[in-house]
């Protein structure tokens, strides 16, 4: 299989310029790099690209379907200061990030939508220490995105961190501005999904600054459900 080589050294560097970045023709995921390389010191802003990946994985490790020279996925390290009961405010920020770039809304917990479409989506793994969050690996997904793409990715990249470096009441008076998830009826399943795995159901109320969306049940409770702990969210 020929792959597309706009994601390769010579144009992610005139792109990316001083930043720290990995690109490969091929990899099975670029999370699974980056993951390596967060835990060996990768700074915060380094990028892991890839023209082809064999399995991309989204958020709960849903598989994306991310066809080469058609789709733009990558990941992206952060290293952001952010005490450990808020790591799900990473989701608000790159997901908010990535739909600036493709003038979408959101969908609550990972995706930006366009005309009712998945125009793209996010998944954050982060890894937590004595202070709070150490690092956390943001991997990208847009659904069409042909070369050549090292401009779009690192217009992505400092969306990202630009949204991180707001005030968050800012940020987060955005996203709920342009989240369809709010005023909806939805189901969530949480993890570990299975017969015996719990679900809640409700109207989806407001977003906080934890990235929590915030479930009014029928028994009038408010339930609040981070993204990292969930594990689909469908519309009632």
């Amino acid at each position: 299989m020929e792959h597309p080589d706009d994601l390769s050294v010579a144009p992610l560097a005139a792109a990316l310029g001083e930043r720290p970045f990995r690109t490969y023709p091929a990899l099975l995921s670029t999370e699974a790099e980056a993951l390596a390389w967060a835990r060996a010191g990768a700074p915060g802003g380094a990028v892991v690209a890839a023209g082809y990946q064999a399995s991309p994985r989204g958020r709960a490790g849903l598989e994306w379907h991310a066809p080469p020279a058609e789709s733009l996925a990558f990941s992206l390290v952060l290293r952001p200061r952010l005490p450990a009961p808020r790591e799900g405010w990473l989701y608000v920020v790159a997901s908010l990030g990535l739909a600036d770039v493709l003038d979408a809304h959101v969908r609550w917990p990972d995706e930006s939508v366009r005309d009712d479409a998945r125009a793209g989506a996010v998944a954050v793994t982060t890894s937590l220490g004595p202070f709070g969050v150490d690092w956390a690996v943001v991997n990208v997904l847009v659904a069409a995105a042909p070369p050549p793409r090292a401009p779009r990715l690192v217009a992505i990249v400092r969306s990202i961190e630009e949204r991180l470096g707001e005030p968050s009441a800012l940020a987060l008076a955005d996203y709920l501005r342009r989240c369809d998830t709010i005023g909806d009826r939805v189901r969530a399943r949480l993890i570990p999904m299975g017969p015996g795995g719990v679900v809640l159901e409700g109207r989806a109320a407001t977003v906080k600054t934890d990235g929590a969306l915030v479930v009014e049940t029928a028994d009038e409770r408010r339930l609040a459900i981070l993204p990292q702990s969930l594990g689909l969210l469908e519309a009632v």
